[in-house]
């Protein structure tokens, strides 16, 4: 039996000639929060697509557990509760806000066949639904369509919809980019508190070092699709391969 919640064993892909996640082998606990670095290129979002499904690997293998996933479907391993955050596809963009995270809330339900009977049927579930927009602080917005929610409100209410399918491993990729300094905040606080949880994952891609610092458990680091660094957040971000790669700056402004 393994310790590990996620984990991946040499895992590879190959766009023609070019390895773009390389033989990659790293392990991920409950309780964790992994930030994964490097710079543009490196194969981040590649190895985010490889364990959520988007892709398939050229070789290697995925375990969630002790249980092998990786020829599951992206939608089979989101059922398992692999839950990926800003590359959900299933928003009904003429539908209210407060509906589309309802509809989540139906499909975590097992309800998923009946998602055309009319609403008022489902109170219990619409107020687990405004429950997740009070959390992502989008109740105001909730008889809105999708449409008029400008950027930042589309980001969370990803991960209210995120939320609503209660996963117990998290994937944000970058989850603050085009956001305003008043809005990424709100984003900070709802991982903080899903990290309080001991029994979820998080894995997280992140650039800003600000947010890196104030939420790593853990950081890996990768480039050129390799695993190059993998360690507690103050000593990866003192490693001169670390610099020189992804920070940029001498050792003195990495302290």
């Amino acid at each position: 039996m393994t310790s590990a919640s996620l984990r991946t064993e040499d895992l590879t892909i190959r766009f023609g000639g070019h390895a773009a996640v390389n033989m990659v082998t790293c392990a991920f606990k409950a309780g964790e929060l992994t930030v994964i670095v490097g710079p543009n290129g490196a194969g981040k979002t590649t190895y985010f697509n490889l364990i959520s499904g988007q892709l398939k690997p050229s070789s290697g293998r995925i375990f969630k557990g002790d249980d092998d996933i990786t020829a599951l479907s992206a939608s089979a391993r989101a059922k398992s509760g692999i839950g990926r955050a800003f590359q959900l596809t299933n928003l009904f963009p003429q539908l209210s806000v407060l509906e589309n995270v309802r509809l989540a809330v139906q499909a975590q339900h097992g309800l998923g066949p009946v998602i055309f009977r009319s609403a008022r049927s489902f109170a219990n579930l619409r107020d687990e639904a405004y429950a997740y927009l009070e959390a992502t602080r989008l109740q105001a917005a909730a008889a809105l369509p999708v449409t008029a929610l400008p950027h930042g409100d589309q980001r969370k209410l990803e991960i209210a919809l995120l939320l609503a399918l209660k996963p117990d491993i998290f994937m944000f990729d970058e989850p603050t980019a085009g956001m305003s300094v008043d809005e990424a905040p709100v984003i900070l606080e709802l991982i903080e508190e899903i990290r309080k949880d001991t029994g979820k994952t998080i894995l997280l891609v992140e650039h800003k070092m600000d947010v890196v610092r104030s939420l790593a458990d853990r950081i890996i680091v990768l480039h050129n699709g390799e695993l190059v660094a993998d360690g507690m957040p103050d000593e990866v971000i003192a490693l001169p391969l670390v610099r020189d790669i992804y920070l940029g700056m001498p050792a003195e402004d990495a302290a």
